[in-house]
Parts: structure tokens; sequence; C-alpha cells
């Protein structure tokens, strides 16, 4: 039993929702918009029943305050610039215009202007809008939406606390803005932006806010003593203000370290903090700075980025222990409930047992409500809810799922020999350039073409029975052939069979490969309008028969210009997917390139020359703090490397990344062993090339010259300047000419007009290039 204080104390909250509601309603709402066929105003009323339905929800199942603020239309990063004012230059006239176009044009840009540079959330697949900021930017106050959105929630007779990026963090995500020193540093702007969010927590005292959280999840990354001290600065500031919210600074995804004293001595009024595996030290650095006496402490226990259940007895263990860390504990997930999905109850096809072991945003918070009650009222008021827990724990420990010996015994076999290619890369490059014939500055895009409506219909008609097997195939066919015909036409030199048979670049292979679960209704934000089902991995992996072979070998038989086998690697598997938390995850990786390996060995067998094994989600797993980084890169770069290690010398292996921070990982890159690696540039106005070239990169590569996450055509001189840019750090030997990312999100008038621009770039700038290059 616990005590009244703890009694009087324990709530349930959560720090945000999934935004898309249960059958992505915002996504159509604003796609419509986009194309007309949606109002200004009914797009508005979609997103507050949308907001209005998550705060009853959550109110219903027994969370006691709710947050606002965390609803966006495209990303919470770019509704905190809005919010602050910091609006790039170029953008402003259509800001001014209309906000809410001027709002989009600033996320995917307009056929004019280039949209803000796009990157990875920390170690999430969840994107987020790069804040442009200079030594001239001024910041000016918007609390308009917060304010707005606080008083729907109050009028519904809820508890509400408004959430905002912390300025801190805003600022260590920002990048000075084009044509700004690259070594302005935006976190030199922080004595600028305080006063903008004194003026911002104002207002929310006066609409009715009793707390207030600011997010800071940059602070549980590697932090200088500058930015430690502009922490303190920050805090102290905001601290000392007396016409505020009560302040609760929030972090997650990994333990604070060095900033957990800075924070616990600040003049706030709460601390939010991961108590889940990753950040397991909170709990004795909590400790050892003396607890948080006089303060709320949210404690993160249910693990808000994953969809197993939680063990029940062991969050309340942990709970029990901070009770006599804080004046008062309430308790919540680890992170917005922004990165799972929204409920398991959608889920039909599951089997019921293995069902019972997945949690979900629904499920999540009944499972914070539930050890709310069990630390304020007792155990016994719960056993029923423990009892369940445990069996279900159980269940998934002994199932056969999970353990599959055949698997297991083939990855402990696994020797270091396997892992490396027979020939260095100087032998191979020579040998792949005669069986492949390439001109210099040779074309290729990275795989996916546009998914056409005709392929959809019949994809959905398959899923209905309206059509059979045989019926879906000969679209899939029809597809094939106009990609490849359209790309021989374009002069485009390595081909793709442009994946029209494909959902998604995980789940297509999931779906394949023992030990994985797919789901119907699993949705999760990727960036925008973008959402994703991965898969959950649940078991031991393994491949019962060949999965792309069939539709390579035809595209190649369409043509006699070598065609790209398509795979999707063995982190980015891991990193798209839900995966176990029952093993290293290392272990795993090692199972699913096992996998991989036996169908890079049927491609090439079948007579494929290229095959692309994308890991553009190598970057992104990249744990937090520099510490362990190297036992992740080290079991990261052999899961590849075992992916690839077995072919001939003569057939080229590519990798692709994107839309992340290359430079801390080009050792990783350049460990991969790879022959030609593809990379997002384009937004990035082609740094990962000089950071290839500062770092000695000795292989081929392709920085993208065609920013596909925009609908903007890019003209031929467009790409030949960034093409130039390219050669300036890679000689043209060993540079490719790509776009950024596949074109699946594209539709098809753009995307012929782009890569033809692409390709008249690449035959100006070859014709530049000197005799003998």
């Amino acid at each position: 039993m616990t005590s009244k204080s703890a009694a009087a104390a324990a709530r349930a909250t959560v720090y945000g929702y999934p935004r898309q509601g249960p059958n992505r309603e915002l996504k159509k709402a604003v796609e419509g918009y986009w194309k007309g066929r949606v109002t200004a105003d009914a797009l508005r009323t979609t997103a507050a029943e949308l907001r209005r339905a998550n705060w009853r929800s959550l109110a219903e199942a027994g969370v006691h305050e709710v947050p606002t603020g965390d609803f966006s239309y495209y990303d919470h990063v770019l509704d905190t610039s809005v919010m602050v004012g910091a609006v790039p230059g170029r953008h402003r006239a259509a800001v001014e215009a209309d906000p809410l176009d001027g709002y989009f044009a600033m996320a995917r840009g307009t056929q004019d202007v280039a949209p803000l540079e796009m990157t990875k959330w920390f170690d999430t697949n969840y994107h987020y809008l790069v804040p442009e900021l200079g030594p001239d930017t001024v910041f000016a106050a918007d609390s308009g939406r917060q304010v707005a959105e606080l008083t729907e929630a109050l009028s519904l007779g809820l508890t509400a606390r408004p959430v905002l990026v912390g300025p801190v963090t805003y600022l260590l995500l920002a990048k000075p803005a084009p044509g700004v020193a690259a070594d302005f540093d935006p976190i030199t702007l922080l004595d600028r932006l305080l006063p903008v969010y004194a003026e911002i927590l104002a207002d929310l005292r006066a609409a009715g806010a009793e707390w207030a959280q600011l997010d800071e999840p940059a602070l549980v990354q590697d932090r200088t003593p500058a930015e430690l001290k502009a922490a303190e600065r920050a805090y102290r500031d905001l601290g000392a203000l007396t016409d505020r919210p009560r302040l609760l600074v929030a972090s997650y995804f990994d333990r604070l370290g060095d900033a957990l004293p800075v924070l616990a001595k600040a003049p706030v009024e709460g601390l939010a903090l991961d108590f889940t595996e990753a950040a397991a030290a909170n709990l004795d650095d909590l400790a050892a700075v003396g607890g948080l006496p006089g303060k709320r402490l949210v404690a993160g226990v249910v693990n808000g980025r994953n969809v197993w259940i939680n063990d029940l007895r062991r969050s309340l263990s942990t709970l029990g222990t901070l009770l006599g860390l804080a004046d008062r504990v309430d308790v919540a997930a680890s992170c917005s409930l922004l990165h799972v999905p929204l409920d398991t109850g959608a889920e039909k096809d599951i089997d019921p047992q293995i069902q019972r072991w997945l949690a979900f945003a629904r499920q999540k918070t009944a499972e914070i409500v539930t050890l709310a009650k069990g630390l304020a009222l007792g155990t016994d008021t719960i056993a029923a809810e423990l009892a369940a827990n445990q069996a279900d724990l159980a269940s998934r420990a002994t199932s056969p799922l999970t353990n599959d010996p055949a698997v297991r015994a083939r990855a402990a076999a696994v020797t270091g020999a396997d892992a490396r290619r027979s020939l260095p890369y100087a032998d191979r490059a020579a040998a792949q350039r005669t069986r492949l014939g390439l001109p210099l500055l040779p074309t290729t895009t990275i795989g996916s073409f546009p998914q056409t409506g005709e392929l959809r219909v019949a994809r959905a008609d398959l899923r209905a029975g309206r059509i059979d097997t045989a019926g879906y195939e000969e679209r899939v066919r029809a597809e094939i052939q106009e990609v490849v015909s359209f790309q021989e036409k374009a002069g485009i030199d390595v081909l793709v069979h442009g994946e029209a048979e494909r959902n998604d670049m995980v789940q297509y292979f999931a779906e394949q490969l023992t030990g994985y679960l797919a789901t119907q209704h699993g949705w999760v934000q990727s960036y925008g309008t973008r959402y994703v089902r991965p898969p959950v991995l649940a078991g031991d992996i393994s491949r019962p028969a060949p999965m792309t072979v069939r539709w390579t070998s035809y595209a190649q038989s369409l043509t006699g210009r070598p065609v790209k086998g398509m795979l999707t690697g063995p982190v980015t598997m891991l990193a798209w997917s839900f995966v176990r938390d029952d093993q290293p995850l290392g272990d795993t990786a090692r199972q699913v390139a096992l996998a991989l390996r036996d169908e890079v060995g049927d491609l090439e067998a079948a007579g494929t020359a290229v095959i692309q094994v994308d890991e553009p989600a190598l970057r992104e797993t990249l744990p937090l703090r520099e510490a362990d980084h190297a036992a992740y890169l080290s079991w990261a770069t052999e899961a590849f490397r075992l992916t690839t290690g077995g072919v001939r010398p003569d057939t080229q292996i590519h990798t692709h990344m994107c839309y992340a921070e290359f430079g801390d990982i080009v050792q990783a890159i350049d460990d991969l062993d790879a022959d030609v690696i593809s990379l997002e540039a384009a937004r990035s106005h082609m740094q990962v090339a000089r950071e290839l070239a500062a770092h000695g990169y000795p292989r081929e590569a392709g920085p993208g010259v065609y920013d596909i996450h925009s609908p903007r055509v890019p003209s031929a001189e467009e790409a030949a300047e960034l093409l130039r840019a390219g050669l300036r750090a890679i000689p043209a030997e060993r540079l490719w000419v790509n776009p950024d990312c596949g074109l699946k999100t594209r539709g098809w008038a753009e995307t012929r007009a782009s890569l033809e621009n692409m390709v008249a770039a690449a035959r100006t700038v070859r014709a530049e290039a000197p005799a003998g290059s």
C-alpha cells in the first residue's frame, strides 16, 4: 500500500497523442486542401474535431491532465518557428499574404521557393523542419494557436497543460540560414528568444494555464559546458518570471546526464524524465542530486515509442522508489505517444494471444492510468490488471515465435569472413566498370517511382477480392513496363523497376519474413501527411522464399541497361519496425542480415549486376550519447556487410541514406564497404559531399541533386549547379547523379520533368569535364 501523500499526488498524464485520427482524417483533409478540394475552414474544422476527440478519449480513460499544443497540421517544430516569428525571409511574403498557405510553403516549398530543410527528430523516424536562423533574426511572439487550443480544451471542462518545444532545444535544433556563416551558432540568440517565450507564457497564464510544459529533449545528448550554461540561464530567467504558469521541463529518449543537476536546481516547479530501459540511469542520477524536493516529477515509465506491453510490476517498483525523491510523482509515457499507432483494437488479423502482447497509444494510456491508480491507492486496487499483465508477459517469453532454434544456430555460426568482400574496393571497381560500361557521371534513381491511382485501386481491389492475384500482377507488369520505358527514353543509365509491387520499403519485406507481424491500421506519422505502418518485429527472423527476384528479372528482360535489385537493409528493417525488446538489437540485426544475404545471393544468381541495399536509418538509429556510438556502429555496419559480403567482385553494391546528419558517421559509411552510396544533399546544399571529401571517402557517391520531398521541379541548370558543387568535393570518375530519395510520394508529371532535367544536367556537366576524366 502507498501513503496518503502518494494518493494525493499520483496522477496520469501524457505529453502528446497521435494526430491523424482513427482513419487518417487529418492526412485526407490536409491533402484535400492542397488539391483545392477542401476549404481552409473545413480543414480547421476537421483539426478541431480531432483535437476534441483526442482530449475526450484521454479524459474518459482516466488521464487527469491532457496536453494541448501537441497537435500540428505538419510539424511541431515548424509550429514553434511560427510561434516565435522565425519565418525565413524567402517565405515571409507568403506567410503575410495567407498564414496557412505560407505555413505549407515553408514545409513543402513552391515552384519558386525552396522549403525548409527536413531531418530526423533525434533517433526516431519522425522528421522535423529545421529552423533557419542568423545574427539578424528578429523573434516575435505569436501565441494565438497555443492560446486557442488551450481555450478549446478548457471549454470542455478538462484540466489542460500546453506543451511547447523549449527554447534551448529549439535553438540547438536550428541551423544557420542560407547565406549565414557556417560557424554561426543559433544558441547565441537565446537572450533574444527568452523574452518571446516569456510573453507566450504570460498569454497562456492569462488564458487559464496552471502548468506549461517546455520540452527539452536536446539536453539528453552530449552538451558542451557553454550549452549547459545556456540551459541554466534559460530556466533561471523563465523561472524568475512572475506572470507565468508553473513550468514542467520535459526530457525524453535518453538520460539527462550532466543536464539533470542544472534542471534540478532551476527555479521551475517540475521535471519530466524518462525512466524506461533506455534512460534507466536517470533514476540513479536523480538520487545522486538529492531528488526534487518541493517539485513535481512526471515519471515516464511506459515506453512511448515501442508497442510492447509494459511490465506493470517493474514500473510500480520504479515509481515506488521515486516517491521518496520528489514532492509529487505523476505517471506518464516516456515521450509523446505520437510515435506509436492509435489502437490495437482496430487490428483484426493478429492472433488474439499475440495481440495481448501489444500496446498502442490507447492501450499505453490505460497502462499509465492503471499505474497511477496502483501508485496512489495501492496494488490491491489493480490486482486483476497485474495478474493479466504477468500472464501476457509469460506467454510472449515462451512462445515458439520468439524462439527458433535453427535461426539462432545459424546466427551463432557467423564468422568475420562472412562479413567481408573477397577483394578490396579498387579491384572490385575495375571489374565493375568492365562489366557495366557506364559513362562518366552515371545517372540513376533511388528505387521507387510514383504509385499511380490505377495501381492503388488494383491493390485495394485485390484486398477486397474484386480481382484475383493474376489481375493484380497484370497491373504491376504494366507499371513496370511504363517505368522502364520512361527511364530508357529519358536517358537514365542504371534503371530500377519502380517497386510497383511494394506497399512500403519495410513492410513489403516484413510480410515475407518469418517473425514479423503486419498491421492493418497501425499508422504512424513520418512527416507531414506521410504516414507509415511499421511492422512489428516479434520473433526470430528467416526468409522462406525469394522476395524480389521475380520482378527484378522481369524488368531486366525489358531492357539492355542494368536494372538494380532493390532491398531494404537490416538496420532500416529494425529502425522502421517496432523491434523486439527481449534481446539485444545487434542479435536481431544479425538474423535479419542473414535473411537478406539469401536474397542478395538469389538476385546475383539471376544475373543482377547492381544490387542496392538501402540503409537510410543507419544515422537515425545512432544512440544519442557518444559513449554508446561505437557499440552500435560495430553491429550495424557488420549487419550490412553480412548482407552483402557474399557477392562476386564484379557485382556492384549500392546503398542509400537520406534526411539525416551524416557528418558524424562518415567513418561508419566507409566501414559499410559499399561500392556506391547515394545520399540526400539538395536541401543541405551538398554538405554531405564536402563531409565525404574531408574524410577521404574512397568509393563512389551520389549526393542528390533533386529534392523529392517538395513538389517543385528543379530546373536543369539548378541541378547542374548542385552537380558542379558535388564535383568540387568528389572526382568525376566517382560521382553519380541521382535524386535525394525514392519517388513514391511524387506525381508522374513532376517526376518526368525533374528526371529529364536531372539527365540534362548530367549531360551538360559531363561535357564540361576535362578530357580523360
